[in-house]
């Protein structure tokens, strides 16, 4: 009988188990491989539903203060912000110990306020929900499961809240102890009512919320899909960060997956990760990592117009925008040594999911047929980008 490939020291194929040809048993020696230690569940690869989920992308910087509403810090990680207090929304390097985490989410009270809203939540797409086959007979259960720690203790609420069709389902979890990491893990049922659009937009979101404003939880807590009613979305929040500027909450291990318990969280290399998010909002030119970042050689074509195209490190999920922090750029023409800073004079156009026209007016006079840097003025916190969140 011949033994086809590389036949492992201890593997051992029984007589019977070639017949004509066709392998009818398999067995090793030792029963390394079973079925109990294989995994199950239908998406193996990138199971991980939440892009980011580990905190450790941030192209927007790592650390933004003064916020008192609807931010973006960390890349895919919106923290919900309403009549809370003042916030610095940060990367941070606090982790729960021995989980394989470099980062996390960290939300620090510099203004109070209570009684407000504080949440971190995600938008997904459509096209990335499909196999929980929502709307069907076979709809998935959805587990969600994160790390918290936080200096107050008391009860928060996790939340699916379905876009496409004004639907919703929560639960609540619990902090314990203070200032100590904890893994929360939370299953909803399947919902058979109410497909997801199969395509690029806003399908839903997942909440976990800290606290919220009396209009939503001012009823009975919706724990199975239904309707959206305001009063019954996060019933029982009460972990007030709003009250002190002593608090905070640190958030990483976010995820959510199809099936009825929580895996390990799934760690993606680091370029596949970026890869995900610059989907969404790619960064070109960061004075983060050069004083004096060039983002393109762009042309004058008149003597107070230049041009040139941008092409994106990743196809995009839509059209974007620009998105630059004031101040920060100009138009050099090098060979007139000219610096030429109009920075609010920069725009797009003719945008597709791969590219743009980048098109800088100047009321200072160009050349035509002269090219020059479009760059960062020096500035170690400036970035332009390009954003297509959704």
């Amino acid at each position: 009988m011949a033994y086809l490939g590389t036949k492992p020291a201890d593997a051992v194929l029984e007589t019977d188990d070639i017949t004509d040809g066709v392998i009818t048993t398999s067995k090793l020696a030792d029963d390394s491989v079973t079925n109990p230690k294989l995994s199950t569940g239908s998406q193996q690869n990138f199971r991980n539903i939440i892009i980011n989920g580990d905190m450790s992308i941030a192209q927007r910087g790592t650390s933004s203060s003064g916020n008192t509403t609807d931010v973006i810090q960390l890349d895919r990680m919106t923290v919900g912000i309403s009549s809370s207090g003042t916030y610095t929304v940060s990367q941070d390097t606090d982790v729960p110990t021995g989980q394989g985490f470099a980062k996390s989410l960290k939300i620090d009270n510099t203004s109070a306020t209570s009684g407000g809203t504080i949440s971190v939540y995600q938008k997904i797409e459509g096209q990335n929900l499909q196999y929980l086959k929502k709307g069907t007979a076979n709809a998935e259960s959805i587990t969600v499961s994160f790390w918290v720690k936080s200096n107050k203790t008391g009860t928060g609420v996790c939340e699916l809240y379905d876009n496409d069709n004004t639907r919703q389902i929560s639960a609540t979890y619990t902090i314990n102890s203070a200032d100590t990491w904890e893994k929360k893990t939370i299953t909803f049922a399947g919902d058979t009512t109410g497909a997801l659009d199969n395509d690029n937009n806003l399908s839903m979101y997942c909440f976990i919320w800290f606290d919220a404003l009396a209009i939503l939880q001012s009823g009975t807590l919706n724990t199975s899909w239904n309707s959206v009613t305001a009063a019954n979305r996060v019933v029982g929040a009460n972990i007030d960060l709003g009250d002190s500027t002593s608090n905070y909450a640190n958030v990483t291990g976010f995820q959510m997956e199809a099936g009825t318990s929580a895996s390990d969280f799934e760690f993606l290399p680091v370029d596949v990760n970026l890869g995900r998010c610059q989907r969404y909002y790619d960064v070109h030119a960061d004075g983060s990592e050069s004083a004096t970042s060039k983002l393109a050689v762009a042309s004058a074509y008149t003597i107070n117009t230049a041009y040139t195209v941008i092409n994106f490190t990743q196809k995009m999920r839509a059209a974007p925008s620009l998105d630059f922090v004031s101040g920060v750029g100009y138009y050099r023409i090098r060979s007139a040594g000219v610096n030429h800073p109009n920075t609010a004079d920069m725009t797009i156009s003719s945008a597709t999911t791969i590219n743009c026209r980048f098109v800088i007016n100047t009321a200072d006079t160009l050349t035509a047929g002269y090219s020059g840097w479009i760059t960062i003025n020096n500035q170690a916190t400036g970035f332009i980008a390009f954003d297509a969140e959704l």
